[in-house]
């Protein structure tokens, strides 16, 4: 597996330190944040050309509404979407990692027809239509990506996001297997990856408790031996702490990640 770190953990001045910084700790690619990346994109290029280090992924983040209610907001959030796959695309990123939804229902509960949630379940399909064959274009994977209970009431576990890419049977539409959320929500980390072995498409890496792997409860060792048996060699990127607000701590990360590399290597990562 190629082990990527996300953009804010690493310090730097400029994107061109970053990059350094990751070669110099021996990481195989960068994941970078979606909002206000294609500002960045000729300075990411030429540093990952420099350095030899790709960009692994770009993770969309906590960015517009697609599923509100209001069709302007659903728009703007799309748009937003599309230029992150956009800019994933001119980065050489494999894919773009994205929630559909953060915290409560936005939709009514039009029960006994559909509830709230089926509604949005509904309307994210819909949605992934409409994007599916645009990233494909680009040559960009969408990873949908589950999220704890305490976070959203919509896709907790792996198995209720492949209901929808199974639905959609589409190549560059995948799940994602991010390990805090998983040792959260799955009563069984490994056996959720041995059960989605054709819909996992990238993996986040955090302990238990959110801090770099080795500093929690959740066994990487059993995980990383699951990923084996689906044979899955795509990337799994380091997002630890505060997901968009490591800028602080990344002196500590840099100090740190020496150790959870090696850590996780031990492990069969």
């Amino acid at each position: 597996m190629k082990i990527a770190v996300q953009e804010d953990m690493l310090p730097g001045r400029s994107i061109e330190e970053k990059f350094n910084h990751a070669k110099v700790l021996g990481i195989d690619g960068i994941e970078f944040w979606g909002r206000g990346l294609s500002a960045k994109v000729p300075e990411i290029v030429e540093a990952s050309m420099k350095t030899g280090v790709p960009a692994a992924s770009v993770n969309h983040g906590r960015q517009g509404r697609f599923l509100s209610p209001d069709p302007a907001e659903r728009e703007a959030a799309l748009a937003e979407l599309r230029d992150s796959i956009c800019c994933a695309s001119d980065i050489r990123a494999t894919g773009v990692i994205f929630v559909p939804h953060f915290d409560a229902p936005v939709l009514p509960d039009l029960s006994p027809w559909l509830t709230a949630a089926e509604l949005e379940t509904e309307l994210l399909y819909t949605h992934l239509r409409t994007l599916e064959d645009y990233s494909y274009a680009l040559g960009v994977t969408l990873y949908l990506e589950p999220v704890n209970r305490y976070e959203t009431h919509l896709l907790n576990r792996l198995e209720q996001a492949a209901k929808i890419t199974r639905r959609l049977n589409h190549p560059h539409v995948k799940i994602v297997a991010d390990l805090f959320h998983m040792a959260l929500g799955e009563a069984d980390i490994p056996t959720a990856i041995n059960a989605h072995a054709k819909e996992i498409g990238h993996v986040h890496l955090a302990d238990s408790n959110r801090r770099l792997p080795g500093l929690g409860t959740t066994n990487f060792a059993l995980a990383a031996d699951a990923l084996k048996t689906i044979n899955y060699d795509g990337w799994a990127a380091f997002e630890c702490g505060s997901p968009g607000a490591n800028a602080q701590h990344a002196t500590e990360y840099l100090r740190d990640l020496p150790a959870s590399i090696a850590y996780l290597r031990e492990r069969g990562w």
